[in-house]
């Protein structure tokens, strides 16, 4: 049994997880894990909602974006996520596991303009809900929009996937005496300034107790094992 029994999650992905490690913008061995991971979560009688990012290639971090207005930027991104949900979606329904995509962005030749009511019906019903268009305004991440949503439908659990195994005290990738940290408080987190999400998300999170687990999403049964497995990933929590 999970360690502390969600009824429900919400998965928030990276739109880079989706590339693997191709210069093309899918990889579909890695998609085919990832819904196949999806789907064992949903055998195992969770609902799950799903964000997935747009990737960043049009932050004002890049190149690119650094080139255009961020409004306009974060706008192309916000569209990036509906055409990311919408793959995923088709990957699901073609393996005979019906799924729902939302979208704060009206688009409705596409997909359904959210609103609180229809999309909690489906995912009570126990649909695979995917919302996208972030939050339907620019400046805000989909980091922000993943706990909006789970705070919205009720989730007791925010999945952050992620590329490394959780928190470290420092960036692994430039500290080798870096550790992770498998347990944390919201408030301590906090106040070691470590890097879990953007700090709109982070405020949310703890303002409404959802506890938040950030994992390697490219582990196998990643994203059971990060529901069921307290040590699977680091739990930021109250």
């Amino acid at each position: 049994m999970p360690f502390f029994k969600p009824a429900s999650v919400l998965l928030k992905l990276s739109g880079e997880i989706l590339s693997g490690d191709k210069q093309s913008a899918y990889d579909f061995d890695v998609i085919n894990r990832i819904t196949d991971d999806i789907i064992k979560v949903r055998n195992q009688g969770f609902r799950i909602g799903i964000v997935i990012g747009g990737g960043n290639i049009f932050r004002g971090s890049s190149e690119l974006g650094s080139m255009i207005n961020r409004t306009t930027a974060d706008n192309i991104g916000m569209l990036a996520t509906i055409q990311n949900a919408l793959l995923m979606s088709e990957v699901l329904n073609s393996k005979n596991y019906p799924s729902s995509v939302f979208s704060a962005v009206q688009c409705d030749k596409v997909a359904e303009f959210f609103t609180w009511g229809t999309a909690n019906s489906d995912y009570q019903k126990g649909k695979i809900c995917f919302f996208s268009g972030g939050t339907g305004n620019p400046f805000f991440t989909t980091d922000t929009a993943a706990v909006l949503r789970a705070v919205e439908i009720g989730a007791g659990l925010v999945l952050k996937g992620t590329k490394v195994d959780g928190v470290y005290t420092a960036d692994p990738a430039k500290d080798p005496d870096a550790e992770l940290i498998k347990d944390i408080t919201f408030d301590k987190a906090l106040a070691e300034q470590l890097n879990v999400m953007d700090m709109t998300a982070f405020s949310l999170a703890r303002e409404n107790q959802i506890p938040v687990k950030i994992f390697n999403v490219n582990e196998k049964d990643a994203l059971l094992r990060a529901i069921i497995e307290k040590d699977f990933g680091t739990l930021v929590h109250s």
